[in-house]
């Protein structure tokens, strides 16, 4: 009978996984140079890593970009922070809507793609978030304008979350997300996009139903970016329209180029670099805040150069010099034993 190594499941691999992640506030502690806000900052990194799991698929997978990340994710949060605070919403019924919204508008944004594509669907996606930015900053009714939209921690089921119970809360919506992603990109969805990516005259002549899967792959790309703008509104507690800026959707293709494309794990790491380490480590060294802008360019370029595909793909480098480096020894061994 073949045996089965229980550790190689996905599944079990992705739960794994997560318990690392739950563990990552307590891990911190051990660091004295790390800053008491450490919890905020991982838990937002792994929220802005939902976001880039759906631009992952979008870009990675059918080859298509946008830039409208940022205001997607802070759309979803404003509409979330003012039906549980102004309405009295209950926070999954909110959470829903706050998806389903910017969802749609997703949807229509695909529809655009069919006309046009590569850095004119970017400029497209640019222009729609940047007009629901200036929304965010105008429309103060619902969002408070400048002055920013304040929204409290979740509470459901007679359950009312704190920060540390609501960081968990991110890491199991988290895992979820990574086994929904797993399971579309190795099913029928993943083959199609892969096929639209590669070539659309030759998707289509294999059946694929370019229509379809592009409005599937916006609506995905978008639903994450709309869960993860409601988690963010409920971590942090508030929303400012200077956070959902340009600059945000930039950091989101940097996370995917640098972790790796059409990587679940690289977009993770993409995300700890881009986000959790200036912030934790870096930011400790005098005048980094003024040079964090050059820290992802050259980052950009570095693994661009040598790691087109990913730091993800390190690992095979590694895996490659501990078993050169092994099986030197063990040759060195035999020789002299000899």
């Amino acid at each position: 009978m073949k045996k089965i190594n229980f550790l190689k499941n996905p599944y079990v691999q992705f739960i794994l996984f997560g318990l690392v992640l739950a563990t990552l506030p307590i891990m911190a502690q051990t660091f004295p140079f790390v800053k008491s806000g450490y919890i905020i900052t991982i838990g937002g990194t792994l929220i802005y890593a939902i976001a880039a799991l759906g631009l992952n698929l979008l870009l990675g997978y059918s080859g298509l970009i946008s830039l409208g990340t940022a205001g997607f994710m802070g759309l979803a949060a404003y509409i979330s922070a003012y039906l549980t605070v102004d309405l009295g919403w209950p926070f999954l019924a909110s959470m829903a809507v706050a998806v389903i919204i910017p969802t749609i508008i997703g949807i229509l944004v695909g529809l655009v793609s069919l006309k046009i594509e590569g850095m004119y669907l970017a400029i497209a996606t640019l222009a729609v978030s940047e007009v629901i930015r200036k929304t965010f900053e105008e429309f103060d009714t619902f969002t408070n304008g400048f002055s920013g939209k304040a929204a409290k921690f979740p509470s459901f089921f007679n359950i009312s979350l704190d920060r540390a119970s609501t960081y968990y809360l991110i890491v199991i919506v988290m895992v979820l997300v990574m086994i929904l992603m797993y399971n579309m990109v190795n099913g029928q969805l993943g083959r199609a996009l892969n096929a639209m990516r590669g070539s659309e005259a030759a998707s289509q002549a294999m059946g694929v139903n370019l229509l379809k899967y592009r409005l599937i792959a916006f609506a995905f790309a978008t639903a994450f970016a709309a869960l993860s703008g409601v988690l963010y509104v409920h971590f942090v507690r508030y929303s400012y329209p200077s956070i959902w800026s340009l600059k945000l959707s930039l950091d989101f293709l940097a996370m995917i180029i640098i972790g790796g494309l059409r990587s679940i794990y690289g977009t993770i790491i993409g995300a700890f670099i881009i986000f959790a380490v200036p912030d934790i480590f870096l930011k400790q060294i005098p005048y980094f805040n003024q040079l964090s802008y050059m820290f992802n360019g050259i980052l950009i370029i570095l693994v661009i150069m040598f790691y087109p595909n990913g730091i993800v793909n390190l690992r095979y480098d590694i895996k490659k010099w501990w078993n050169k480096i092994f099986s030197r020894k063990g040759k060195l061994n035999n020789d002299v034993g000899k």
